[in-house]
């Protein structure tokens, strides 16, 4: 089966088989040739085969997968005449995208507050979170408003994160099924920092580190920043292909993975149990750190809040896990609070790293996050209701305005992962720009730059009448044709 394997290119070269192996099962239905080359041009879009990857030789590949030559042949010059391969004599077939399909570009760094070209108000979606829940703060101040005296009569420094906070974390972890002790929880600010902390700890530039291939941009910018080699596992609409993860994994024998089970951002798929369980093993067994983002796991919109991934290892099976989160998604990215859940010997270890950078974290901010914290079990399912009904507002926005995209319904965190159907997800971003509406484009998740062009990340947090109305500003962008000429690049960012 086809459905999500990629292939490691570290040599920039596709084997015969290696390709057949990727390619649906009814891939010479007729004609033949054209079923091949939109097999192959399937798998470069998704990022399943990386750009500048040698493609097999016409004679192999037709051996491999049992066609005549003259269909390969036929292939490979539908792909040339579209702009996705590239061939030169002597070298060899090459994978690429079409002319003027390249990533250009991307939006500028703007918020809801921005304006489009015509004065119009801005409409982020870029951000996938929400503004913080009504009245939430206004009480969790007033609870840390008569603390905040005591508290300030001390030095204020506290690096491992307010003691009342890490305990209040650990039995969090308790409560879910993963039996935790404050001194096994680092606070950080943010579940970035927690990450980039992480990374630095255990990795050294050059070290080889896996994650999916989609995966959070900004995870991503932090391995590239610490120069470390990226492999990936692909995740598609139908999630993931453990077998080639364990490969994946044995042949690369990283010295890190890292993971979002939990309603992957940006597919918003939710990795089942089994796979779980294989993938703590296949870790286990290359000595391989995992590291797994629970930031978007209590986000359950139509099944039930997974436990820790960590949680289904034996006792003692899961000390080469680390688990990070934070309140951003849940109640306001704005708090910055997260934590790190590991073996106490890494958090002291953690901690020790993280003096260096900040010292500690803001005393206000912890101490407003201990309310939050405790009372997430009843203010939860408000803010569940609440994007439940923006995700049926943004679908609908969806099938008003642009049929001819596809999408599946996730069944929980805050975006949808979009099919535009052609590769301009870059260009179009930049055109939605000068509209107003800044947007996460596919290509800022791909691992290989310039996957994920026919990708955009939407999602459905905004009210819903500002969902319909940027929907409509990127259907109009869409249809008055795209893609653009290359622009100025201008900082890019998405959450």
């Amino acid at each position: 089966m086809a459905n999500g394997r990629v292939v490691q290119t570290a040599d920039r070269t596709i084997g015969s088989r290696q390709l057949a192996a990727l390619l649906p099962a009814d891939v010479l239905a007729r004609p033949g040739y054209r079923s091949l080359a939109e097999a192959v041009r399937t798998l470069i879009l998704d990022g399943r085969i990386a750009l500048h990857v040698r493609l097999p030789a016409e004679r192999e590949l037709a051996e491999a997968v049992g066609a005549s030559r003259a269909t390969v042949t036929g292939a490979y010059d539908l792909l040339r005449e579209s702009g996705y391969v590239r061939s030169r004599r002597g070298s060899g077939t090459w994978t690429e995208l079409p002319e003027g399909h390249r990533p250009v570009g991307a939006h500028a760094l703007v918020g809801a507050g921005g304006y489009s070209a015509d004065g119009e108000p801005g409409i982020d979606l870029a951000i996938a979170a929400m503004g913080a829940p009504d009245g939430a703060l206004a009480d969790a101040l007033a609870w840390a408003a008569p603390r905040l005296p005591d508290a300030a009569r001390t030095p204020g420094y506290h690096p491992f994160g307010l003691p009342d906070l890490r305990t209040a974390v650990a039995e969090r972890f308790t409560r879910r099924g993963l039996p935790t002790r404050p001194e096994q929880i680092l606070v950080t600010s943010g579940a970035q920092q927690a990450f980039t902390l992480v990374v630095s700890l255990l990795c050294r530039a050059g070290d080889r580190v896996v994650t999916e291939n989609p995966t959070y941009a900004n995870a991503l910018d932090a391995l590239r920043h610490a120069r470390l080699r990226t492999g990936s596992i692909a995740v598609s609409d139908t999630g993931w292909d453990m077998e080639i993860a364990e490969s994946t994994l044995r042949q690369t024998v990283p010295r890190l993975a890292y993971t979002i089970p939990d309603f992957h951002n940006p597919t918003g798929a939710l990795m089942p149990e089994e796979q779980r369980l294989r993938l703590l093993a296949a870790t286990r067994r290359t000595g391989t750190w995992l590291v797994v983002d629970e930031t978007i796991a209590d986000i359950a919109l139509d099944v039930p809040a997974p436990a820790p991934l960590a949680s289904l290892a034996p006792r003692g099976g899961a000390d080469h896990v680390v688990t990070i989160g934070s309140l951003s998604k849940t109640h306001w990215g704005g708090l910055r609070v997260g934590w790190v859940r590991a073996t106490a010997k890494m958090i002291t270890e953690l901690t020790a790293l993280r003096v260096s950078a900040d010292m500690t974290g803001s005393v206000l901010d912890q101490l407003v996050a201990l309310p939050l914290l405790d009372g997430m079990d009843g203010a939860l399912p408000a803010r569940l209701d609440q994007l439940r009904a923006r995700r049926t507002a943004l679908v609908d926005a969806l099938q008003r305005h642009t049929p001819e995209w596809s999408w599946r319904i996730p069944p929980g965190g805050l975006s949808l992962w979009v099919d535009l159907g052609e590769p301009v997800s870059s260009a179009l971003a930049e055109r939605a720009a000068a509209a107003g509406v800044h947007i996460g484009r596919g290509a800022r998740f791909g691992v290989d730059p310039g996957t994920f062009e026919h990708r955009l990340r939407i999602p459905y947090t905004l009210p819903a009448d500002r969902l319909d109305e940027g929907v409509r500003r990127l259907a109009a962008a869409f249809h008055d044709g795209v893609p653009l000429p290359p622009s100025v690049d201008r900082p890019h960012w998405v959450a």
